[in-house]
């Protein structure tokens, strides 16, 4: 952000990856980076409404819904789904929040990163994606979640990889990363 407080993404950057903590502003500075792409941008919803199964969870869902223009679409892509199959299927603006979601309701934690990393590549049109840093904060007690934190650490090192910008949202501050050097490997 600049000194006015106005979003600075780079103008080039078509593939954003959008990381942050619990209540940190990452799902807010990715809808303002998927506006900036225009009015029709499809919002992918990883974590469906189940009503009345997590009342919390459900008034954070109203809230991202709430913020986004009426214009948006919804596509939900819930535990299991094939999100490189839906990456490849929409071609327009996309915002998706969150790979963390997306991969805690998968067998075991074990996703196609493979095909959910090609899909990013190989868009034409632009894509935000939010996930959750959870290597930062509270080491987990079990061992699953544990299996958790590390399988997202893959996830978003591998997507991360995939994008032209990363950035890291903290107490709702952007701190936009350095990119991979070598063009993408270390």
């Amino acid at each position: 952000m600049d000194v006015a407080g106005n979003l600075e993404v780079s103008p080039m950057a078509r593939k954003t990856l959008v990381l942050g903590g619990a209540r940190s502003g990452k799902s807010e500075i990715a809808e303002k980076i998927a506006g900036s792409f225009g009015p029709d941008v499809i919002y992918v919803a990883t974590s469906p409404l189940a009503p009345g199964s997590d009342s919390a969870w459900d008034k954070r869902i109203e809230e991202h819904r709430a913020r986004r223009p009426p214009s948006w679409r919804t596509v939900e892509a819930p535990a299991g789904a094939d999100l490189g199959g839906v990456l490849e299927e929409l071609d327009c603006p996309l915002l998706v929040d969150s790979l963390g979601a997306w991969l805690a309701g998968m067998d075991g934690f074990r996703a196609d990163l493979d095909r959910l990393c090609s899909a990013i590549g190989a868009r034409k049109s632009a894509v935000v994606l939010v996930s959750d840093e959870v290597g930062m904060g509270v080491h987990p007690s079990t061992v699953a979640g544990n299996a958790f934190r590390d399988a997202l650490g893959e996830l978003n090192r591998r997507v991360g990889m995939t994008c032209e910008q990363v950035l890291l949202v903290v107490a709702g501050r952007v701190l936009p990363l350095a990119p991979y050097p070598l063009g993408g490997t270390w």
